[in-house]
């Protein structure tokens, strides 16, 4: 079984299609998305709807972005819609043909059923950051979903697990790798990579919004896991 985590996609359908036709996953597969699949890219609609079909293939798991909660906040009207157009939810609304009302409601369902972090007996899961000193629990929304890395980046988490997270893009498209701490947010929107990364065999998949696939990438050697 692998274990595939997938970075932001930012409405970037042709990255995703072209990376799950590079993984060719099976139903023994567990893909779990890291959040900020919507908003900036041109088909937003189009990745959610891809995702749902990829939940009868095998496992996925959808962590919620900081881009996803704001379209929550917005479709229960706890958010006023110009917050979301100037984080790029104008492109969103674009693909559901300029409505709101358009976007079906298994679309909606699938957004309030998107689960803060992941945490298993080896990893940690999370959209944007985390605190190091206080278990996945007891995190803030602010570091969940807000907080992007900065210097000094944060220590290890007290699990002692090794955390994957996007949130912050790395504008030259390559994973941000601090051995406790990886960032797979390649810049897919901005002109980069989208990446997955099956987390035990360090094998990269990542591909451009046009959908074409990286053939040559720098593939680091460091151990991503604390044992």
């Amino acid at each position: 079984m692998r274990t595939i985590a997938v970075g932001d996609i930012h409405g970037c359908l042709d990255a995703l299609d072209a990376i799950l036709a590079a993984i060719n996953p099976c139903r023994d597969d567990r893909i779990i998305f890291l959040g900020d699949l919507v908003d900036r890219g041109p088909n937003s609609r189009g990745v959610i709807e891809r995702i749902i079909a990829l939940e009868k293939e095998c496992r996925v798991d959808c962590i919620r972005g900081n881009h996803e909660l704001v379209m929550i906040g917005v479709l229960a009207k706890l958010i006023p819609i110009p917050m979301w157009l100037i984080i790029g939810g104008d492109a969103t609304i674009s693909s559901y043909d300029g409505a709101i009302d358009n976007i079906p409601q298994s679309h909606r369902d699938f957004l309030n059923r998107m689960v803060p972090w992941i945490e298993t007996e080896t990893f940690v899961f999370v959209h944007a950051a985390y605190e190091p000193s206080k278990s996945m629990a007891d995190q803030t929304e602010e570091f969940l979903f807000w907080n992007h890395l900065a210097e000094p980046i944060p220590g290890p988490h007290c699990s002692g697990k090794a955390v994957f997270c996007g949130h912050t893009p790395q504008s030259n498209g390559e994973i941000g790798d601090w051995g406790h701490l990886i960032c797979i947010d390649t810049y897919c929107f901005g002109g980069q990579w989208l990446t997955a990364l099956e987390v035990n065999s360090k094998q990269i998949w990542q591909a451009d919004k046009n959908g074409r696939i990286r053939t040559s990438k720098r593939v680091k050697t460091r151990r991503w896991w604390p044992f």
